[in-house]
């Protein structure tokens, strides 16, 4: 099928112009301009809309939508094992889609097209992802120190093996090993060996707080990151969550081994976990995306918001007004995020790309006056703006209505399901 974006504000490399979008199936086939003699089956009228890049969630735990205000104002490794753990051990399979479900309504809404996720029963997120037209990266999350930790690994090696391309090639699967605190070093040889058996990649939280630094230099006389070095994690390719205390010689290493980084801004500064050092990963030439982390850390998967959040924060805590620009942040949540997730041709809008695309509205006033569109996106507007969202070349949400999910039964069936938990509690 072919379809026709016509008249749009199209964002190219930072900068904005006007004109038309054509494309082929599921690939964008011209930009600016449509083939001579191009029949579209399918004309979107873009006139007063920004053409955007589909938005990348680098890291979350979608189901945990769920848990939403259920436990806040904590720190983490105690809102981690006195409230979520506990909580998690009771959920079952249906409510892992259906938070799922809720998950991919909010990112739909919000201009998510992508999100690389971190969880358990991962087949019900997958199937969440499948029918919402969503673009996912998924990982069963491994607790290698829990009972469970063997069948986890092997639920991990099943989802590679059931769902790896999945999707017309819109599901990619990952090795999710939580942590180094949670995974310890002869584990995680193990799961760097099953991943390189299938050319895999890994998905794992990485220096997120201080105490897992102090803990990991006392255990073992290494820095996390150091630590996967020698476990061959870093060897796999890898996705790390939060990487928020590094050394030099962590930066280093990262650099080496093309570790991209999933920041998390909004759940770092709720848990108070600290600061990445974006900027001077970025200098040191490690790719720095945007992730959302669980809805029960921040408390949305707004990810236009952690754009902001990540243009805002690095500005005050180097006092340089041009740490995180405006049109970075946006390339942070777009190409930086397709790239964290190891995914090609994705996350521009440019021929031979994948025709994932959001049109944010800018007749609102946040949108005016429209001096720089990109400033206005980040700094002013909403994601409420997102108007309609494409996946390859799929429309999933047209004029703020998502055309693959039942909004009304997925609340319904969130809420109860999220009371029927908080009452085992």
């Amino acid at each position: 099928m072919k379809t026709l974006i016509r008249n749009a504000a199209i964002v190219r490399g930072g900068k904005t112009e006007n004109g038309d979008i054509a494309i082929d199936g599921a690939v964008i086939a011209a930009v600016g301009k449509a083939p001579e003699g191009w029949q579209a089956d399918t004309v979107i009228d873009a006139t007063g809309k920004l053409a955007v890049p589909g938005l990348v969630n680098a890291h979350t735990h979608a189901s945990m939508t769920l848990l939403r205000s259920y436990a806040d104002d904590m720190n983490l490794m105690d809102w981690l094992q006195n409230k979520i753990w506990p909580i998690e051990a009771k959920m079952k399979k249906d409510d892992i889609y259906w938070g799922a479900m809720l998950a991919a309504l909010e990112m739909i809404e919000s201009g998510t097209t992508t999100f690389a996720d971190m969880y358990g029963d991962m087949e019900k997120v997958a199937e969440a992802a499948i029918e919402s037209g969503l673009r996912a990266v998924l990982s069963r999350g491994i607790i290698g120190v829990a009972p469970n930790g063997e069948a986890a690994f092997e639920e991990n090696k099943t989802l590679f093996s059931d769902y790896h391309g999945a999707a017309d090639g819109r599901i990619t699967v990952m090795f999710g090993p939580h942590a180094p605190y949670t995974c310890p070093p002869d584990f995680l040889r193990r799961v760097a060996e099953a991943a390189k058996e299938r050319q895999a990649e890994i998905h794992i939280h990485l220096a997120e707080t201080k105490g897992e630094i102090e803990n990991c230099l006392k255990d073992y006389g290494k820095t996390p990151i150091a630590l996967m070095e020698e476990t061959g994690i870093l060897q796999c390719g890898v996705l790390g969550a939060h990487c928020v205390h590094l050394s030099d010689d962590d930066i280093a290493l990262m650099k080496k081994y093309d570790v991209r980084v999933a920041h998390n801004p909004g759940s770092n500064m709720k848990l108070a976990s600290g600061i990445a050092p974006v900027p001077k990963l970025q200098k040191a030439g490690v790719c720095v995306a945007l992730g959302t982390d669980g809805a029960s850390s921040n408390n949305n998967l707004d990810m236009l918001e952690e754009a902001r959040l990540a243009a805002l924060l690095h500005k005050v805590d180097t006092l340089d007004p041009l740490a995180v620009p405006a049109h970075e942040a946006l390339a942070m949540a777009t190409e930086n995020g397709a790239k964290a997730v190891g995914l090609k041709n994705l996350g521009q809008i440019e021929p031979g790309q994948r025709a994932d695309i959001v049109l944010y509205d800018m007749s609102g006033a946040a949108w005016t006056p429209k001096f720089d569109l990109v400033s206005l996106l980040i700094y002013s507007a909403g994601s409420a703006s997102a108007d309609t969202v494409l996946v390859d070349g799929n429309v999933l949400m047209e004029k703020g209505e998502v055309k693959t999910l039942d909004k009304e039964r997925i609340l319904f069936e969130a809420a109860r399901r999220a009371q029927a938990l908080a009452a085992k509690m």
